[in-house]
């Protein structure tokens, strides 16, 4: 698709706090606890990838292509 000008990337988030994902943390206890054991510690936001989403959507990442950019809070480096 770079020969029309078009980039093709992916976004993979970690596990985000949305309304239909707090089942998989169970508590407030266990959300605390999980947030400890983060690299920034704290839970994951929508908010929180917003920023890499704005900035493939940009003119900024006008060269680059084919990748994927993982935001997760370091979560694969555990």
């Amino acid at each position: 698709m770079g020969a029309y000008g078009i980039t093709v990337n992916a976004v993979a988030p970690g596990l985000t706090m949305t309304e239909a994902n707090w089942h998989l943390v169970g508590s407030q206890a266990a959300a605390e606890r999980t947030a400890q054991d983060k690299c920034l510690k704290r839970l994951q936001q929508p908010e929180d990838v917003v920023g890499t989403v704005l900035f493939l959507a940009s003119d900024d990442s006008d060269f680059i292509t084919g990748q994927t950019i993982v935001v997760d809070d370091g979560g694969t480096l555990h």
